[in-house]
């Protein structure tokens, strides 16, 4: 095993960095430069470096990345969120659990409009948390349903995470937007199950209030007004991919028009400040994920040359375990990671390792995807450190402790992990969608 020893000192040195505190992209750079050095042949190693990193990021396929984020921070600050929540409580009768199932609708419609997990909890807890307690709704049910809630952002297109997992792992990227479609929605749906049942069994969580009536001409006005219009961002997302007339790019370009349009309509003027602002908070983001994007590259490309790539291969190949199981023992480290590490960094770590052992076992790139955003999903509200725990924390009642949130988050953190058993064990489920645009 000449390639054990490559592989420790790379990933132990990227481990170390992170323990001290050194930022993610940085750390990756720092190995990268160090590795490129000993093994690429010195000085010559550091110009194919450049020109790794160069060709990382000079990829059409990574352009729906700031254009989605861009699109969630346009319909965020632009208050065209708040005002479909609004409108989707007004249908709501007396269901148990009516505030959490207003969160998973909300959040489920929201997800179409922003790829960005972090974001969509940040709006639902500071619109819904505060009236969930005025209600009499106990932190389990207050907190948990928009816990869940917000990572149905990485699991419904658009999904920026989605687009970058695509693309480090070198598969389609309109075919992983479709292909999760499909799990997203029976994850609102056990959210949705799960609420009712619970409020059922245990009605103190979420108490029965009665809210005065709204006439149904109301009703179809506020729908036709504010719910309505996004379904013309939906189809502009979604429907034109899904009906081949648009690729992830295009479709992502037109989502942006529809939703700067849909923002000009509502405040009936050309808002400079909200275009500045959204456009600011998309290039942050924007430029700290090609920053890790292009350490990822060439973090893989030392890896392989080193043949730590080949010899983990030939390991897991080697190893008295049906296929099935490979994949379900790293959807467990994947687990274990998510407790301790965001999303992008596992994906770093754990893409050019798993992705070369999966196509060798013969599985499809697009299903393991799937099963890895969900993965993914999950780590941003698995304790200790998930990122979407400490998001709820800040827009949360100064009362709410993290243990609070810690308890709500592990009812649904199940619900990921009976849907991610269901992909498992029937991969149809994400597969037959992007087969039946293809085909």
């Amino acid at each position: 095993m000449d390639w054990l020893l490559p592989l420790t000192g790379i990933l132990g040195g990227v481990l170390f960095l992170f323990l001290i505190g050194v930022p993610v992209a940085f750390s990756f750079l720092a190995v990268n430069i160090i590795g490129v050095y000993i093994f690429w042949g010195g000085l010559s190693g550091l110009d194919q470096l450049i020109l790794s990193i160069y060709r990382s990021v000079a990829n059409f396929s990574l352009i729906p990345i700031p254009l989605f984020i861009l699109m969630g921070e346009i319909m965020f600050l632009s208050g065209v969120a708040p005002r479909m929540m609004e409108t989707l409580d007004r249908w709501l009768g007396r269901v148990p659990g009516r505030l959490g199932l207003l969160a998973v609708g909300g959040g489920a419609v929201f997800a179409t409009l922003s790829g960005s997990a972090m974001s969509g909890c940040a709006m639902l807890g500071s619109t819904l948390v505060p009236e969930m307690e005025r209600r009499g709704y106990k932190k389990p049910m207050s907190l948990g349903p928009i816990l869940g809630a917000g990572g149905l952002a990485v699991m419904i297109p658009p999904s920026a995470l989605g687009v970058l997992l695509a693309s480090l792992g070198r598969f389609s990227v309109g075919g992983l937007l479709i292909a999760i479609i499909v799990p997203g929605l029976i994850m609102a749906l056990c959210y949705g199950l799960y609420i009712v049942g619970r409020c059922w069994l245990q009605p103190q969580l979420a108490p029965v209030y009665s809210a005065p009536p709204i006439p149904l001409w109301e009703k179809l006005t506020l729908t036709v007004r504010y719910v309505l219009p996004l379904g013309l961002i939906i189809f502009l997302v979604i429907g034109l991919m899904i009906i081949g007339f648009a690729t992830p790019t295009e479709s992502a370009a037109l989502g942006v028009m529809g939703c700067f349009l849909l923002a000009f309509v509502y405040k009936r003027k050309v808002d400079l400040t909200l275009t500045k602002k959204s456009t600011a908070n998309a290039l942050k983001i924007t430029v700290m994920m090609f920053m890790i994007l292009t350490g990822s590259t060439a973090f893989s490309q030392v890896l392989a040359f080193t043949g730590a790539t080949r010899g983990l291969i030939e390991l897991a190949l080697g190893l008295d375990l049906p296929a099935l199981m490979v994949i379900v023992l790293m959807m467990g480290i994947l687990l274990v990671m998510g407790a301790f590490m965001e999303p992008l960094t596992i994906m770093m770590i754990t893409l050019p390792i798993f992705m070369p052992v999966v196509q060798s076992l013969g599985f499809d790139p697009i299903w393991f995807g799937v099963l890895m955003l969900l993965n993914m999903e999950m780590a941003t509200t698995t304790p200790p450190f998930g990122l979407v725990l400490f998001v709820m924390k800040g827009v949360a009642p100064p009362d709410t402790r993290m243990s609070d949130i810690y308890r709500a988050a592990i009812p649904f953190l199940l619900c990921d992990t009976v849907v991610l058993g269901l992909l498992l064990i029937f991969p149809q489920l994400s597969l037959w969608l992007p087969q039946l645009v293809r085909g």
